[in-house]
């Protein structure tokens, strides 16, 4: 298998083990620290993690261009710099709201597992989304909706059609995600990736900080039990993934690439039932499952109609 085939199987696949087990460390934090807390805390940390990879690309790009010719040295032009900052910043807004949203319901008592699937509904959602942006859907994503609504039925929906606000938070953050994921293809055309990443950590950070001094009053007997936790989603989940999916989509196939990273929910609830003991009903399941095939075949690129050309 030649390099570039390996890259694009093994770093997305790495990237969705990282993202799903991460859901159990945010699980474990719920028992210390408020959502805002452990918010602020990741965020911050995932921001001086790509400090640091920042760094080290920066320092390979100066000896590649130093060989290459040591006379030519450019830096970024200044509305360069303004659009990854206006990026960073929105960015950051959008992973705000969808992060706090996920982990209020995760707090409200909603599983890593369940949480890891309906979450992942934001797959579905952003080509939905795209209606509104004048972006043609294929009949594939269309039956994706309607087995991810039935999936989605048979894991949130309780006795007497009712629906718990955990999961409601929840499926809140997959529309949260998917406006940080419009948000992101509309900036990472213009802007360097891993940068604007950067700077979007450090504003989810500073607005969780915001909302913690408001709504929570942590300790550090709070949060020096979860510092693992904290410390995992914060270097591996923000700084190592990320990292590695911007890698793997460098000269690969994005439907392939998408593919794999939806693993994400399979490991999620894997390592739910694995370290958390989680349990799910034999309805819950079929939800998954459901939302399992919805996910991937919203993202296989099946062609739509062209009208014959008339010579």
């Amino acid at each position: 298998m030649k390099h570039n085939q390996v890259r694009q199987v093994v770093f997305p696949v790495i990237t969705a083990m990282i993202w799903g087990t991460s859901f159990v460390a945010q699980s474990t934090s719920t028992e210390h620290v408020g959502a805002y807390t452990f918010n602020a805390a990741r965020s911050f940390v995932g921001f001086l993690a790509l400090l640091v990879v920042i760094q080290i690309f920066d320092a390979v790009n100066r000896r590649k261009q130093a060989s290459a010719s040591p006379s030519q040295e450019q830096s970024a032009p200044a509305e360069s710099r303004k659009t990854l900052v206006i990026g960073g910043i929105c960015c950051g807004f959008a992973l705000a709201l969808a992060c706090n949203l996920q982990q209020l319901g995760m707090v409200a008592g909603a599983g890593a597992g369940k949480t890891s699937f309906i979450t992942t509904l934001y797959v579905v959602l952003v080509p939905i989304c795209g209606l509104f942006l004048k972006k043609k859907v294929s009949p594939a994503v269309w039956l994706s909706v309607l087995l991810g609504v039935a999936g989605l039925y048979c894991l949130c929906i309780k006795d007497g059609f009712t629906i718990a606000p955990s999961d409601l938070l929840v499926l809140l953050c997959a529309f949260g995600y998917t406006l940080h994921i419009l948000v992101i293809d509309h900036f990472t055309q213009k802007v360097d990736g891993i940068k604007m990443s950067c700077i979007q950590f450090l504003t989810c950070a500073v607005i969780s900080a915001v909302l913690m001094l408001i709504f929570e009053h942590p300790t550090w007997a709070d949060i020096t039990p979860c510092i693992g936790s904290i410390l995992y989603v914060g270097v591996f989940s923000s700084g190592v993934a990320y990292t590695l999916q911007i890698l793997a989509q460098k000269d690969s196939n994005p439907t392939i690439v998408a593919l794999l990273l939806s693993l994400e929910s399979v490991f999620g609830a894997v390592s739910g039932a694995i370290f958390l003991h989680e349990t799910m009903t034999a309805k819950e399941l079929i939800g998954c499952v459901l939302m399992l095939i919805a996910v991937v075949l919203a993202q296989i690129p099946f062609p739509l109609k062209k009208k014959a050309k008339i010579a």
